[in-house]
C-alpha cells in the first residue's frame, strides 16, 4: 500500500492510566466530526474492556473479531457492511467494537489490528482510536500509524502524575515528529494540592490542551448514550471538547451558533517554573 493512497487521518487516544476519559474524549471527537460532516469511524482497541459500546448504548452485533474475521476471509465483502453504526438524528458514524468475551481479545493479533486501520483510512476521513493504558505491542502499532496521538492524563495523584511522567519520556524516545504528540489535560479543576506549574515542569512543557472537569456532565452523556456535543450540552466541557477538535481541524467555533469558522492560529503551551513536586522526581 502506497502513501499517496492513504489519506485518512488516523487520530489515537492513549494514556499510561485507567480512568482518565479517553473513551469519553474520543466518542465526542467522533461525533463532533460526523456532525461537521466528515466520515468517521471509531475503533475500540481496548480489546480487554472496552466500553465505546457501553458510551453509546449500541447493541454490538460485529465486534472487531467479527470484522476481522471477514477481513481475513470474504476480502470480497466492503468492510463498511460489517461495521455497526452509531446514529442520532441525522448524524451518523461507524464503529468497530471491543469484542464482547474476554477470551475473544487474546486471539486477535496486532498486525490484523494494523491492517484494518490501514484499510479504514482509505474509506474515512478519520479514523478515531481508543486504546488501553499500556505500552503493548497493538499500542506502539497503532502509536506507529497515528497521524496524531493525544496522550491523555489527569492530575490527581501521585502515582498517576508518575505514569504521565513515564508515558510522556517513553514517547519521546520514540522520537516521533514533534508535532504527532498532543499533550492533553483532563479534569483540569478537580479539587487537588498538586499544581499544574509543577505538573509541567516535570514534563518539560506545557499541555496542548486542557479540559475542565464536569462530572455531572459527563455522566449524563454516559447514562444516555448521547455525546455532549450532540445533546445539546452547553457545559463548559462540550465546549472545550469542540475546541480541542477545532485544533486538530484548523477550524473554530462560533459559540453564538455553533457553527465553524476558520481559524489559523494555535496558542502554544508555555514552560512553567516548578516547585517542591518536580523534586520529588529529580
Amino acid at each position: 500500500m502506497s502513501e499517496e493512497n492513504i489519506s485518512g487521518v488516523v487520530i489515537t487516544f492513549f494514556s499510561t492510566a485507567s480512568s482518565v476519559g479517553k473513551t469519553l474524549i474520543s466518542v465526542n471527537m467522533a461525533s463532533e466530526l460526523a456532525r461537521q460532516g466528515y466520515r468517521v469511524c471509531l475503533v475500540d482497541y481496548d480489546l480487554q474492556f472496552g466500553d465505546v459500546a457501553n458510551y453509546l448504548h449500541i447493541q454490538v452485533e460485529r465486534s472487531v473479531k467479527d470484522v476481522l474475521e471477514t477481513m481475513n476471509s470474504r476480502p470480497d465483502v466492503p468492510l463498511q457492511d460489517c461495521l455497526t453504526q452509531y446514529r442520532y438524528g441525522m448524524i451518523s458514524f461507524d464503529v468497530v467494537p471491543a469484542p464482547e468475551f474476554l477470551d475473544e481479545a487474546y486471539n486477535i493479533s496486532a498486525d490484523d489490528c494494523r491492517r484494518l486501520i490501514e484499510k479504514l483510512r482509505l474509506l474515512y476521513d478519520y479514523v478515531i482510536i481508543d486504546t488501553t493504558s499500556t505500552f503493548s505491542v497493538l499500542n506502539l502499532a497503532m502509536l506507529d500509524l497515528s497521524t496524531i496521538v493525544t496522550f491523555l492524563g489527569v492530575v490527581d495523584f501521585i502515582p498517576t502524575i508518575k505514569n504521565m511522567k513515564i508515558g510522556n519520556d517513553t514517547l519521546r524516545t520514540l522520537n516521533y515528529d514533534t508535532n504527532k504528540i498532543r499533550l492533553v489535560l483532563n479534569r483540569s479543576d478537580a479539587k487537588t494540592r498538586i499544581s499544574m506549574e509543577d505538573v509541567e515542569q516535570l514534563l518539560g512543557g506545557g499541555f496542548y490542551h486542557i479540559l475542565p472537569n464536569d462530572f455531572k456532565a459527563a455522566s449524563e452523556s454516559i447514562v444516555t448514550g448521547v455525546p455532549l456535543v450532540l445533546g445539546g450540552s452547553e457545559s463548559v466541557l462540550a465546549k472545550e471538547i469542540r475546541k480541542l477538535i477545532s485544533r486538530y481541524t484548523n477550524r473554530a467555533y462560533d459559540e453564538d451558533d455553533g457553527l465553524p469558522v476558520f481559524d489559523h492560529g494555535e496558542e502554544n503551551g508555555r514552560r512553567k517554573s516548578g516547585g517542591w513536586f518536580s523534586k520529588i522526581f529529580s
